[in-house]
């Protein structure tokens, strides 16, 4: 009979396994008398290849130590409380996996980041429908490599950015794959420092202190599907190129300095396909050149794009731009980029030939947007009839907006972007 459940698990842990494993033997934790007491000793009697099934129970132990390829797969969610001392698990070896844990409690340090699961110089590791909860960092990768991080949930507690870490965190990384967490209430939901070639997929950030995602100096990473909202200050993206952000939500990030997505010293990458909703700003754009920002959906936004004078090369075109306070705002009187085949809802123009394109050119930039980029106090006076008066007086005699900054061929309905 012991038999038939040690192949049966085999099988089970066969398909939940990210990586293939050399089958040695089925350690079991748990309070039975043929059981560790502890997952720490059963990691310490384990060989290379074996399975460690963790059973249903409250285990209180930390700095547990993962130095060998083997799987550790929980049963109904085991909880591993750290008791808010130390790190709780630390793999440094390659092909490892940790699955369906709930691992609570870590200690919190300002000399080291503690984490609740952390994976060190290792490649292959699997981290996967685990439960993380009141953890100073959850995930954090360091040096690493093609590592999955799937299907967890991390839920923090975060109240000032000194007191707590990221959800999901990435330090020279190459090749992981984050998608289908959930992250909520950490500083910064998934940050990437020097990690190239990842794919951020299908994950819900939400309610982080700071940003739903954070990333610098991190080329050549994918983030598909992903869903931030309520953060602090949306996604910062910085110094990096040749990154692609796909079909992914930007919502209710509000804030003084909130933006949906900040781009800062970005270049050759690729935002498309993407919903803007409700932001303080839906892109701040800052040294970012030759971007393609393209089948965008920007809805009730206070800004839509704030562009600065130091962007160049940028292609803006085929977006819906409906509700917004400003569509566009700039800090410059010269632009070299491209406005083209875009949506504007506040556009009054006619369309006498019925090819769906506008006869007449769309400036997106408002004189009055440019009055409050240099005096933001002037706010005040936004739905004023001084305001109106300067509007109708800048379409008659442009002087203040960028002459250069104009869409020629706007179109007459919104896209599907979807």
């Amino acid at each position: 009979m012991k038999t038939i459940i040690r192949i049966f698990l085999l099988i089970i842990c066969s398909f939940v396994t990210y990586q293939p494993f050399v089958y040695s033997k089925i350690l079991f934790v748990g309070k039975g008398l043929s059981f560790y007491n502890t997952l720490t000793l059963a990691v310490k009697k384990a060989d290379n290849g074996d399975i460690i099934i963790v059973l249903p129970g409250i285990y209180y132990e930390n700095s547990i130590l993962i130095d060998k390829k083997i799987s550790v797969i929980g049963i109904q969610h085991p909880t591993i409380d750290g008791e808010s001392k130390n790190e709780i698990i630390k793999i440094v070896a390659n092909g490892c996996s940790v699955q369906n844990l709930r691992i609570v409690n870590t200690g919190i340090s300002f000399m080291q980041d503690v984490a609740g699961i952390r994976i060190e110089s290792s490649y292959g590791v699997n981290i996967s429908n685990n439960v993380l909860e009141n953890t100073f960092f959850a995930i954090y990768l360091s040096n690493s490599k093609n590592c999955l991080v799937a299907n967890n949930t991390i839920k923090g507690n975060a109240e000032s950015e000194s007191f707590s870490g990221n959800g999901i965190h990435l330090w020279k990384c190459d090749s992981i794959t984050i998608e289908y967490n959930d992250i909520f209430s950490q500083r910064d939901g998934i940050y990437l420092e020097f990690a190239k070639h990842c794919i951020i997929e299908n994950n819900l950030s939400s309610n982080n202190l700071r940003y739903g995602l954070h990333f610098m100096f991190s080329e050549g990473n994918q983030y598909l599907k992903n869903v931030f909202n309520n953060n602090g200050a949306g996604v910062a993206v910085m110094y990096t190129k040749n990154v692609v952000m796909k079909e992914n939500k930007f919502e209710h990030n509000w804030g003084m300095n909130s933006y949906g997505l900040l781009l800062k010293d970005i270049d050759e990458s690729i935002i498309e396909k993407n919903t803007f909703k409700q932001n303080t700003t839906g892109i701040y754009l800052e040294g970012s050149n030759n971007l393609l920002i393209k089948n965008n959906n920007f809805i009730k936004n206070g800004w839509a794009l704030r562009i600065l004078g130091n962007c160049y090369g940028d292609t803006v075109t085929l977006n819906n731009f409906i509700d917004n306070t400003f569509d566009v705002a700039t800090n410059s009187s010269q632009s070299s980029n491209i406005f083209s085949f875009n949506y504007w809802n506040k556009y009054t123009g006619y369309d006498l030939d019925k090819n769906k394109i506008g006869d007449v050119p769309y400036r997106p930039v408002s004189v009055f947007s440019r009055i409050v980029e240099d005096n933001p106090n002037a706010l005040i006076f936004l739905r004023s009839f001084f305001v109106d008066v300067l509007e109708i007086t800048e379409k008659i005699l442009p002087s203040f907006i960028p002459v250069n900054l104009i869409d020629n061929s706007p179109l007459m309905n919104s896209k599907s972007n979807d």
